[in-house]
């Protein structure tokens, strides 16, 4: 479908598609990305039938917790941007979660070790002093990252060579968690083949993901998407790899 479209109309249906909540599946048929081999939901889920008060932080939507099939007792997911409160709190009901605003950097708005359970899935930043506070000794911290240089090939192109951040690197991710007095059991690291078959696709995920390339907008960047359509159209996919962390800690006794 998308070949008989010409470069605007891509751009304006990658523009206008809606970008709340955390759901990509209008990139169906237009973009694809590996999975992790250690399947987060499947492990997370895992963690969750055995837990008795869990946490959720930066759930988006809550298009991920929703999947878990047995719920703990107590499920709570922190969400920072207004407009996926009322997306997630829809998500999460069938689960009796109860869902709070908080900033991704600030305070979490609970008491000292509530929670057995903490999970998260791609936080933007990581409050470690804050997940170590409110777990419970014994507890844990189960989480999928965003890594160092995630989709760099497709930042590189739009901005021009850019610095990979070491702060999303594994070694930066365990030394958080082991500052805030965690112990570190389990840390991997996978690469991610990610195709974007059209220049919608592209203006999508962009606008969606948007610290990416901070500032996006199609009109800015129209010459560069311009170039990579003229890619796409001439040699194929365009090809990045984002960079995933899992890593897994616990709260001493």
């Amino acid at each position: 479908m998308t070949a008989l479209l010409n470069f605007e109309q891509l751009i304006a249906e990658g523009n206008a598609a809606p970008v709340v909540g955390w759901d990509f599946s209008w990139l169906e048929g237009r973009a694809t990305e590996e999975r992790p081999s250690w399947g987060y939901l499947r492990s997370m889920s895992e963690r969750m039938a055995r837990a008795r008060a869990a946490l959720d932080v930066q759930t988006g939507g809550g298009e991920v917790l929703a999947q878990v099939p047995h719920p703990p007792p107590l499920l709570a997911a922190t969400e920072s941007w207004p407009p996926n409160l009322g997306v997630a709190r829809e998500n999460l009901r069938p689960l009796e979660a109860f869902v709070v605003q908080a900033a991704d950097h600030g305070t979490l708005p609970f008491q000292a070790q509530t929670f057995d359970l903490v999970v998260s899935r791609h936080p933007t930043t990581v409050a470690w002093p804050e997940i170590a506070r409110v777990l419970q000794p014994g507890g844990t911290y189960f989480a999928q990252h965003v890594g160092a240089g995630s989709n760099q090939e497709l930042i590189d192109f739009m901005m021009g060579t850019q610095p990979v951040s070491q702060n999303r690197s594994p070694s930066r991710t365990a030394g958080g968690a082991e500052a805030a007095g965690l112990v570190v059991d389990d840390l991997r690291t996978q690469a991610l083949r990610c195709e974007f078959h059209d220049v919608g696709a592209v203006v999508y995920f962009l606008r969606k993901v948007l610290w990416t390339v901070p500032g996006f907008t199609a009109e800015s960047y129209h010459d560069e998407l311009a170039r990579l359509h003229d890619h796409i159209q001439s040699d194929g996919p365009f090809v990045a790899y984002s960079q995933r962390v899992l890593i897994e800690a616990h709260k001493p006794n």
